[in-house]
């Protein structure tokens, strides 16, 4: 018989209740809320997280089902274990949301971002930017003669990484899509 694979958090339908929901630490989470793609939703979601002091660090938002008039709005943000529960708790019974994923603990997930850098500098510092940006996988989406515009697509952390080597390349400014996130595998 081969040993049992419990990871701490591992799935909300798990027996064993490995997550202490009194723990103090705070942690990050991605939600996946899918609701109807009516006027008023994204605002009554949004209202929920700010009329009781919770943070949203990423919201994205599109329509997902046209036929079903179905919208995604994907959520990461931080709390204890309690604060968090109750988020998707309260979520839940929002009238026209139809799910609540917690991507964070129902297993693997697949998360990506798109940035987009704009990178102003000449002589050197140019040719800098370049070979950074060919290691990070960035496109130049548009060039002067002092600037470029990358476009770079990858999880948050690797777009935080690329931003914090162009920063004293001549980084000016910098716009972010927020985070989309899938679970991996079979539904």
């Amino acid at each position: 018989m081969s040993p049992l694979k419990i990871e701490k958090g591992a799935s909300s339908h798990s027996v064993y209740a490995l997550r202490d929901p009194h723990s103090e630490i705070v942690e990050k989470h991605t939600l996946a809320v899918l609701v109807e793609n009516e006027p008023g939703v994204l605002a009554r979601v949004i209202g929920l997280f700010s009329g009781r002091g919770y943070n949203i660090e990423s919201l994205t938002v599109a329509e997902v089902d046209h036929t079903g008039h179905r919208s995604r709005i994907t959520i990461v943000t931080t709390g204890t274990p309690a604060v968090i529960d109750q988020i998707k708790a309260q979520l839940g019974r929002i009238v026209p949301v139809h799910q609540v994923h917690d991507l964070t603990v129902e297993g693997p997930a697949v998360e990506r971002e798109l940035a987009l850098l704009k990178v102003a500098n000449d002589g050197e510092k140019r040719v800098e930017a370049l070979r950074l940006a060919d290691i990070f996988r960035a496109k130049v989406v548009d060039s002067t003669l002092s600037s470029f515009v990358f476009e770079l697509t990858g999880t948050p952390e690797k777009i935080d990484a690329f931003a914090e080597l162009m920063r004293p390349l001549g980084l000016s400014e910098l716009a972010r899509t927020g985070v989309a996130a899938l679970k991996r595998g079979e539904l």
